[in-house]
């Protein structure tokens, strides 16, 4: 993909996060052309930034009071947070969602096979996914659309978000802390905490046990 393309698809991510987040009804307006970008990213997405992009993720889970269990990885894309997170919780059980089939693909492609029977990779819209009522106590979005909805039919009572930026405001999928901070405390979650680490940030939030 050349550099005016890069350049377009980052106006789109970030002109769909915007209206998203503000009117989740919009989000079909953004499906297609959001999964045409990603797909024809695919093929480069694993190279274009280095270990340091997970910085702010890995700071976050090191704040969790306890290791989860079952992990839920929206936006997966190559798979990077997903193999992060198994990695840092050898009993978890981890599934890594992403729009586009070709990321998917290549976050399939890319897991190593001793992580093979603890990690999967599937093809899923994060605004409408199959997984049960309080499926997962861990939920992570890396440069992620959060789809406030769904996040909270999905986490367990006591489960976490980490919502991570590799470059903070600069990310061209990036919803201010103030937006996570109301829309997930009117989920029931508290506990919150904003984090820097390397050029990125995070935000870790705790539901209640009673929610």
């Amino acid at each position: 993909m050349n550099d005016l393309a890069h350049a377009a698809g980052k106006r789109l991510a970030r002109l769909a996060t915007r209206v998203v987040v503000a009117q989740p009804r919009l989000w079909p307006l953004f499906r297609r052309p959001l999964r045409a970008n990603f797909d024809a990213l695919a093929p480069e997405w694993h190279g274009l930034v280095g270990s340091e992009a997970l910085a702010p993720l890995a700071a976050a889970l090191d704040r969790l009071g306890r290791s989860p269990a079952r992990v839920l990885d929206l936006g997966t894309g190559t798979g990077k947070a997903g193999r992060l997170v198994a990695e840092r919780f050898p009993e978890a059980d981890v599934v890594g969602v992403d729009l586009s089939p070709a990321m998917v693909a290549e976050a399939r492609r890319l897991l190593p096979p001793d992580l093979g029977t603890r990690v999967r990779f599937e093809v899923g819209d994060a605004s409408a996914l199959p997984f049960p009522d309080g499926a997962f106590d861990l939920v992570v979005l890396l440069n992620m659309i959060p789809f406030f909805a769904e996040i909270g039919r999905l986490a367990a009572p006591a489960a976490a978000v980490v919502v991570a930026h590799t470059s903070g405001p600069s990310t061209p999928i990036w919803t201010p802390a103030d937006t996570l901070r109301s829309q997930l405390a009117a989920l029931g979650f508290g506990g919150f905490e904003e984090l820097a680490a390397g050029a990125g940030t995070a935000f870790l939030a705790t539901r209640r046990e009673d929610e």
